[in-house]
């Protein structure tokens, strides 16, 4: 009996370019110069790449109001409230002795994050509903809750943080933020298993508005893989890159840092949990999906904004927001007929330097049977195309920025990288995406050529998709664009400048 399962047994029993160089004042005019362009600051991106590793760890104590218990008023779907989103760097100190060390840490990450996205899809369009394993009070059957899994290292790569409250009186933690899942947990005692954290292990015996879920409950049923003992719901999260979390199904308060409490969410309290999860005590999930934060309050909207990854600061997540701002892009929220956690949209093609790429209408589309689409996720770091988007999009960029010095360094993941280490700034394409409507959102330069290096080497932040019709918008191109979900309209709106 493995470890996963010897704890399952316990518990039975108890994560451009094209260049405006100015290595001097000089700007550089290129033989491309009637495609549309924007400027990077190269300066400003490698002054923050030296800043990164030094940031001194960021702490939120709990506000006079989190530390007593008093009557709130639980947020419902029409009132509105909000939670402070931080940089995983700005909260936790990376512990790298190189700029490139830690993109590349980012980098294995993301790529086992996609690897998860891209299998919990193919699991669903099997049709493989773990849910059918669900064995009785006295069948148990622990291995029922388990698949294959090597430790993991995906579910860390969103980076981005907030200090929810937990429990009553509130014990304080970072947690990841998730579009791409739906089932809200944390490392919780007494730990079989637990990877490392930055606060103490929550301790349920310290709530007094602890409870357990039983095994006829809704909240137990939404759960995709569980099983019962003694009408305790235990429940687990496998997400493909070999990252899990086994524990007792719950419900809770959560409090957040303007003092609002949600009573009575549903979660895990995780006994066993392997992955690198970024040193934070688990996920709230903002999926489509009926375990998740978002449909278990009945929000009619979210929305965030993503600071850079590199800066110390901070954003929010809001949820039941009034209106959207004038100036937003607007598209419809598409919803995949065989699995509703993921939030598509429908792109229609991308432009470079105001270049339509050649591409069928197809593309992007999401089908009838499930497959295809583009979505839209906050955990994911870099925008994945399908590989015919992926190469198009590539190669239009780099007959753009044919004037410019390519990287002789070289890079493991990113193949059109350039050397900008003489410059202060540069002129390369713009990059547009645009959407069904006519509606299009150009994305500022910084999002889609980025440092690897703090010796100015930027590399072109996009990737082939692992999937083979699976497109995702990742956080990278999100940046500084406040992202909102209509869910009630079916809309999604993207507000540049407006964190």
């Amino acid at each position: 009996m493995g470890l996963k399962n010897t704890a399952l047994f316990f518990l039975a029993i108890l994560l451009p370019l094209h260049i405006s160089p100015s290595s001097s004042s000089s700007v550089f005019s290129s033989e491309t110069s009637g495609f549309a362009t924007s400027v990077l600051d190269v300066s400003a991106s490698l002054e923050q790449t030296r800043q990164v590793l030094f940031f001194t760890p960021k702490r939120f104590p709990p506000s006079p109001q989190q530390e007593q218990e008093q009557t709130r008023t639980a947020p419902t779907s029409s009132s509105s409230f909000s939670v402070r989103l931080h940089p995983r760097d700005a909260v936790f100190n990376p512990h790298h002795r190189s700029y490139k060390s830690l993109v590349l840490a980012r980098l294995d990450h993301d790529t086992a994050r996609v690897k998860s996205l891209v299998t919990k899809l193919q699991v669903a369009l099997s049709h493989n509903n773990m849910s059918d394993l669900r064995p009785t009070e006295t069948e148990l059957q622990p291995e029922a809750l388990s698949t294959p899994v090597s430790s993991g290292t995906g579910q860390g790569s969103g980076g981005y943080l907030a200090r929810v409250g937990i429990g009553q009186p509130p014990q304080q933690f970072y947690m990841l933020l998730d579009t791409g899942s739906d089932v809200n947990w944390l490392q919780s005692k007494p730990c079989v298993d637990c990877y490392q954290q930055s606060d103490p292990i929550f301790d349920p015996s310290e709530s007094s508005s602890y409870s357990l879920v039983t095994c006829d409950s809704q909240e137990c049923s939404a759960l995709d893989t569980s099983a019962c003992l003694y009408d305790k719901c235990l429940y687990q999260v496998s997400y493909g890159d070999g990252s899990f979390t086994v524990g007792e199904y719950i419900t809770e308060t959560l409090t957040f840092d303007n003092s609002s409490s949600l009573y009575g969410v549903a979660m895990g309290c995780g006994h066993v949990n392997e992955g690198l999860f970024a040193g934070a005590a688990g996920l709230l999930g903002l999926g489509g999906g009926s375990p998740s934060l978002t449909s278990q309050i009945k929000a009619s909207s979210f929305s965030y904004c993503l600071v850079d990854r590199d800066s110390n600061k901070s954003s929010t997540l809001d949820f039941n927001y009034s209106a959207l701002p004038g100036h937003s892009v607007t598209v419809p929220l598409l919803r995949n007929p065989k699995m509703n956690t993921f939030y598509y949209v429908n792109l229609t093609g991308i432009s470079v330097g105001g270049r339509m790429l050649p591409l069928p209408a197809s593309t992007f589309a999401l089908n009838d049977s499930g497959r295809g689409g583009v979505i839209v996720d906050s955990g994911t770091t870099i925008t994945r195309l399908r590989r015919l988007a992926y190469y198009l999009l590539r190669d239009e960029f780099r007959i753009q920025t044919v004037n410019l010095r390519p990287s002789t360094t070289g890079d493991t993941f990113f193949d059109t990288c350039y050397d900008f280490s003489s410059l202060t700034s540069v002129t390369v394409p713009t990059l547009s995406f645009h959407f069904s409507g006519g509606k299009s959102l150009r994305l500022p330069a910084k999002n889609y050529l980025i440092p690897v290096e703090s010796n100015g080497t930027f590399c072109f932040a996009f990737a082939p998709s692992s999937s083979s019709s699976l497109s995702i918008i990742g956080n990278v191109q999100q940046q500084g664009t406040r992202v909102s979900f209509d869910i009630a309209n079916s809309i999604v709106g993207f507000s540049p400048d407006n964190c």
